[in-house]
């Protein structure tokens, strides 16, 4: 009887989502292994899953896709991994993210795939020098890549999931 409850009570809280999940992570780094792996785990449970390659058609705006595809979306989950600080769309994606957690109920769940979750609230390693480019390329876009340093460290201290070797 509880577990019928909390299925309709769960279906009811996503009815006005268009997905369960939204991925967000760097193609370059997981595309072909982690990310593939877990979006077909998604969608073979049946979960209604936003992967930008499959969602987003030819001659679409991809930035106003992805904005629309985080908004009505209930879970985000991100893959960290060691490059996903040096994409902009990534980290804009990530801000978009956080600010939805913030205005919405949405639940965001960090994966930290071969990355510490310190180095990604602190900025370090792979990910401070990201940084050093990102502050050459939009020196008079400060406020946005603060935004970015933001987010990281907001997204950090959330509990998740950290995948190493193995």
């Amino acid at each position: 009887m509880a577990a019928a409850k909390y299925q309709a009570s769960s279906s009811s809280r996503f009815s006005h989502c268009k997905y369960r999940v939204f991925l967000s992570f760097r193609g370059e780094d997981t595309r072909k292994n982690f990310t593939d792996h877990l979006y077909t785990a998604l969608v073979q449970a049946g979960i209604h899953t936003f992967r930008d390659d499959d969602e987003i058609g030819r001659g679409e705006n991809i930035e106003s896709e992805l904005q629309k595809a985080i908004q009505q979306s209930k879970i985000a989950i991100i893959v960290f991994s060691k490059d996903y600080a040096s994409s902009r769309w990534c980290l804009d994606e990530l801000v978009m993210i956080m600010e939805r957690r913030r205005t919405a109920d949405c639940i965001v769940f960090p994966v930290f795939y071969h990355v510490d979750p310190s180095q990604v609230r602190k900025q370090t390693g792979s990910f401070a020098a990201a940084f050093v480019e990102h502050e050459k390329r939009f020196k008079k876009e400060m406020e946005r890549v603060n935004g970015w340093r933001i987010a990281l460290k907001e997204v950090a201290d959330l509990a998740g999931m950290v995948l190493g070797d193995g």
